[in-house]
């Protein structure tokens, strides 16, 4: 009887000594997976701003190496680079540099902070969040990785918004607003606000000159010294989409087809702006 047990815990331990084996090979030899992405680009750096050095072909093999803020240093057919994390096993039939990036939609309000009253009776951060929601869509189809800094009525403090971008690394921060004037149908139209002109300026002037087809009036790119896209290094923009207390503009701002019209110029915006880059 003593033999067996002794022979038992001999098994056992030889057992155990495989699997912890086992583990250790697959940490240093991790498992090849497969670049789903058709030239997918690989960057010298992690971000999207490092130059390009090479393209990957689909169903190329990689390892992983390291990561580091929402990339990773693979190795592919002999070639080291950086690429997106979230695009690693992704298929997407419509990469473009807006797939690189991380972008921070911030909906304006949220919780005890209604934001303007609209001429119907309600408040600013429902619609901030509808149209936020029609903004995410967008960017995620493009295959960005899009984080909110709400996504429910909740209150969210000014600090805490661009925060989030700079933890997170992102590459743009977008806050949306709709717009308020002191008597109602005295104003109208969208505008778009920066605040550091190194950083932002192109990027508010690319977004702008994309919302041109909107049915409201333009009213350009002005320089506005809100906190959200003061506090951060991150290139910001805040969007005032129309105002909340005219009549004209709010049928258009309740509207779920002129909020899906701004998401996707936006989109197209985005686009110019990367390309530029």
């Amino acid at each position: 009887m003593l033999n067996k047990k002794v022979d038992f815990r001999i098994i056992l331990t030889f057992i155990v000594t495989i699997l912890a084996f086992l583990l250790l090979i697959a940490r240093l030899y991790p498992k090849s997976n497969h670049i789903q992405i058709n030239n997918l680009e690989m960057h010298s750096g992690p971000s999207i701003d490092y130059p390009v050095s090479t393209k990957l072909k689909s169903n190329s093999k990689f390892k992983i190496i390291t990561k580091k803020n929402n990339w990773s240093k693979i190795n592919s057919n002999g070639k080291t680079g950086w690429v997106p994390t979230w695009l690693l096993n992704k298929k997407l039939d419509n990469y473009s540099k807006l797939s690189e990036a991380t972008i921070v939609l911030d909906p304006g309000h949220g919780g005890t902070d209604a934001g303007a009253l609209s001429i119907k009776g309600k408040y600013e951060k429902a619609y901030t969040m509808q149209l936020v929601n029609q903004v995410y869509k967008e960017l995620k189809n493009s295959g960005a990785n899009v984080i909110l800094t709400r996504n429910n009525d909740q209150y969210v403090s000014l600090n805490e918004r661009p925060q989030l971008a700079e933890k997170n690394h992102a590459d743009l921060f977008l806050s949306f607003h709709f717009d308020s004037s002191d008597l109602n149908n005295s104003a109208t139209g969208f505008t778009t606000y920066y605040y550091h002109n190194e950083s932002s300026l192109a990027l508010a002037n690319t977004i702008n000159q994309s919302l041109s087809n909107l049915p409201l009036t333009n009213r350009g790119v002005e320089f506005g010294d809100y906190l959200v896209i003061r506090d951060t290094t991150v290139p910001s923009v805040l969007l005032e989409s129309g105002y909340i207390n005219n009549s004209k503009d709010f049928k258009y701002i309740r509207n779920p087809n002129y909020q899906k019209q701004i998401a996707k110029d936006i989109k197209a915006g985005l686009n110019n702006y990367f390309n530029k880059k």
